[in-house]
C-alpha cells in the first residue's frame, strides 16, 4: 500500500453461489482523491462498496483502510474507523426527523472526535429548512441528499457514494456537482459510483471500470470513455 492510499484493494473477489460478483480486483484509492467507479448494470459495483463497508466479507484477499487490514471488520467497526457510505436505494429512518436522522449518525457512527454542527451539515446539502420533516415524507431527491448528510454526521476520512445523482433532473445536476466539491474540499476521499455521466466525468480525477466482476480498465475520464474495452462493456 502505498503512502498515499487511503484505501488499498489487494485482489479482492466475491462470488454468490456460482455467480462470481467481483472477480481478483485490486486498486488504491489516493487521499483526497475522488474516484469514479463505473460499469454496466450488474457489473459489481454496489457488491463492490458492501466489501469496502463490511456488509459482505471477501472470498479471498484484503482491504486496507490507511494501513489497517479491515477485510474482517464488521459494519459498525468500519465506521467508527472512517467509512461511511450511502445507498442507491436510501435508508432513513424513516418515523424519524431529518436532524435525528442525523443525530443518531453521530452518536453510534462518529468515534473519531469532532465533526461539522448537524445545521451545518444540513445547510450543505439543502435540507436545513426541512431538518424538522419526518424523514419518510421527503421526495427522492432529498432522500439522497439525507443520505451524504447522515453519512457525513459520522465524520468520516472515505465517503462511498452510491448512485447520489439518480433520480434527479438535469437542472439539479449543478448543485449535486457543487456539494461533492464541497464535500471534497472538507477533506474528505471519496468514491463514487454513478450512471449520471455529466456527474462522473466533471466530478471525478480517476475511473475504475469493472464489467462482469472483472476491472476491464483505469484512467481519467478522457482516457476511459475512449477505451475500447469500457464501448464494449456499455454497447456491445
Amino acid at each position: 500500500m502505498s503512502e498515499t492510499a487511503v484505501l488499498s484493494i489487494d485482489r479482492v473477489s466475491k462470488s454468490f453461489g456460482g455467480i462470481h460478483a467481483i472477480q481478483n480486483i485490486t486498486f488504491e484509492v489516493r487521499a483526497g482523491e475522488v474516484l469514479g467507479l463505473m460499469g454496466p448494470n450488474g457489473a459489481g459495483k454496489t457488491t463492490l462498496l458492501n466489501l469496502i463497508a463490511g456488509v459482505y466479507r471477501p472470498d479471498s484477499g484484503r482491504i486496507l483502510f490507511e494501513g489497517k487490514n479491515i477485510t474482517r471488520y464488521p459494519p459498525h467497526k468500519i465506521c467508527h474507523l472512517g467509512i461511511a457510505r450511502t445507498f442507491q436505494i436510501p435508508q432513513p429512518f424513516t418515523s424519524l426527523l431529518v436532524r435525528d436522522n442525523l443525530m443518531v449518525a453521530a452518536k453510534y457512527g462518529n468515534k473519531r472526535g469532532d465533526t461539522l454542527e448537524i445545521d451545518e451539515i444540513l445547510d450543505l446539502v439543502d435540507l436545513l429548512k426541512q431538518k424538522d420533516t419526518i424523514a419518510g415524507d421527503l421526495l427522492t431527491v432529498s432522500l439522497k441528499r439525507l443520505e451524504l448528510a447522515r453519512a457525513l454526521a459520522s465524520n468520516p476520512t472515505l465517503i462511498l457514494l452510491d448512485e447520489v445523482a439518480a433520480g434527479s433532473t438535469e437542472a439539479e445536476l449543478p448543485r449535486i456537482l457543487d456539494i461533492t466539491k464541497q464535500v471534497r474540499e472538507m477533506g474528505k476521499t471519496i468514491i463514487l459510483v454513478e450512471h449520471v455521466m455529466k456527474v462522473m466525468v466533471e466530478a471525478v480525477d480517476r475511473i475504475i471500470v469493472i464489467d462482469k466482476g472483472e476491472k476491464i480498465a483505469e484512467g481519467t475520464p478522457g482516457e476511459v470513455m475512449k477505451d475500447e474495452k469500457v464501448l464494449a462493456a456499455y454497447f456491445g
